[in-house]
C-alpha cells in the first residue's frame, strides 16, 4: 500500500516546507513502514509505502494527526490511498479520530 502524503504549514515558505518534509519524514520513518521518500517538486509531499497491516496506516495517521497539533500556526495533512483522500487540519480530536477510523476502514485491503 502507497499513501501520498502533502503537508502544509500557514506560512511556510519553500525552506520551511523543506524542513518540516525532513522532520515528518524522519517521524514516519521510526513506523513500521517500508519506505518514506520525497515527491519531486515544489511543495511538501511524501509517499510512504506499507506492507499493507492497517495497523501501519492507522501509526502512521496518529503520528501526522499529532504533528497537525504540535504547532500554534495551522498545520494541514492530506492523505491519498488509490482515489480515496483524508485531509486532517483543525478538527476537533474526537473529530480526527473518527475520520482517520472511516478512512482505515475505506482503504484496508481485504
Amino acid at each position: 500500500m502507497q499513501i501520498l502524503i502533502g503537508i502544509a504549514e500557514g506560512g511556510a515558505d519553500a525552506e520551511r516546507r523543506d524542513y518540516l518534509i525532513h522532520g515528518v519524514r524522519s517521524e514516519l520513518l521510526q513506523l513500521d513502514v517500508d519506505a518514506v521518500e520525497p515527491m519531486p517538486g515544489p511543495g511538501g509531499t511524501l509517499l510512504v509505502s506499507l506492507g499493507g497491516a492497517a495497523e501501519a496506516l492507522t501509526q502512521v495517521m496518529t503520528a501526522l494527526r499529532s504533528w497537525v497539533g504540535r504547532n500554534p500556526a495551522p498545520r494541514a495533512v492530506e492523505m491519498t490511498v488509490g482515489g480515496k483522500k483524508l485531509r486532517i487540519s483543525d478538527a476537533s480530536l474526537a473529530q480526527q479520530d473518527r475520520m482517520i477510523d472511516e478512512f482505515v476502514r475505506a482503504v484496508r485491503v481485504p
